[in-house]
């Protein structure tokens, strides 16, 4: 008989546990206020980033919203976003990779092509604001993650479906999870690879701006298909 080794979860995973079982308890109610950060960090005993990658989870399971100023609340929300995977670890294999790049493919070629149909000026705006961000911070692995995912991010809400967007945010966090180190490490640290990365950006963007949505999809869907040969090369020198 086989066994599948044993996960030992890390501190982020234990919190956002913590936090996710008292909003399916209803102890956390939609409209609650979270205590902050640092509150949590000293109750809990861990460090402030645990905390703060636990409500990044949260926030892309669609279970809580930050409000610039004001803190972070429980949102409304549907019971199947509560059956959502909490628990990504599980995922961290050979052959996650590959079906996850498969999945964003089918929904993110998708979302370019209707958010060059339905994008605003104000969309648009927003993209140029981030890819200034992306060239500026080219090199910086943790800050070109998030860059990265700001784009996409933003693309999701210029299709102007908030299902898209949403489902997007629930891709999303296993990718981080997932992908968490690989991605940090050899798409964003390399010169070539992250101008590379920026290019193929710009060209989703200018798709976009053109509302020409048969090419936002021809370049969202080579970027992610460089995107997949990029990783699969890292990974085969270093999962076995």
């Amino acid at each position: 008989m086989k066994f599948q080794q044993v996960q030992t979860k890390k501190k982020y995973e234990e919190v956002c546990e913590i936090l996710h079982n008292k909003i399916r308890s209803n102890e956390l109610k939609p409209g609650d206020r979270i205590d902050s950060v640092e509150h949590l960090a000293e109750q809990l005993q861990v460090s402030r980033s645990a905390v703060r990658e636990a409500m990044s989870a949260l926030k892309a399971m669609g279970l809580i919203e930050i409000k610039q100023g004001s803190g972070t609340f429980v949102k409304e929300f549907s019971e199947h976003q509560l059956d959502f995977p909490l628990s990504t670890s599980i995922l961290s294999n050979r052959q996650t990779v590959p079906n996850l790049l498969e999945l964003r493919k089918i929904i993110e070629v998708g979302i370019a092509a209707s958010a060059a149909k339905k994008r605003t000026q104000e969309d648009i705006e927003q993209l140029e604001r981030i890819l200034e961000e992306m060239k500026r911070v080219q090199g910086n692995g943790e800050l070109g993650e998030k860059v990265d995912f700001d784009f996409h991010t933003a693309i999701a809400t210029a299709s102007q479906n908030p299902l898209l967007a949403n489902l997007l945010d629930q891709v999303s966090v296993l990718m981080i999870e997932t992908m968490r180190e690989t991605r940090r490490i050899w798409l964003f640290s390399k010169k070539t690879t992250s101008e590379q990365l920026y290019d193929e950006h710009m060209q989703i963007f200018l798709a976009i701006k053109q509302k020409n949505p048969e090419l936002a999809e021809m370049a969202m869907s080579s970027h992610l298909s460089n995107v997949e040969k990029i990783l699969m090369q890292y990974l085969g020198k270093t999962i076995t």
